[in-house]
């Protein structure tokens, strides 16, 4: 399976097995989960925006008093 080295301050591992503790996770199965997270939460983001951007014109007309001034 292929893998990661990232590398951390001593500081900044220490917040991550802090955090990781804290959910019940080893840091392992913590850092992977945050970073599949962190990618999905990008995908949603990206098609909020598009989302949003297709159909602002349709919600400027239906709610003319809330479109912003031009």
């Amino acid at each position: 399976m292929p893998a990661l080295n990232i590398e951390y301050t001593e500081h900044e591992l220490a917040a991550i097995r802090e955090a990781a503790a804290a959910d019940g996770k080893s840091v392992k199965a913590y850092i992977h989960d945050l970073s599949v997270r962190e990618q999905q939460r990008r995908v949603f983001v990206d098609h909020a925006v598009a989302f949003w951007k297709d159909h602002r014109a349709k919600f400027d007309a239906a709610f003319p008093e809330d479109a912003p001034a031009a």
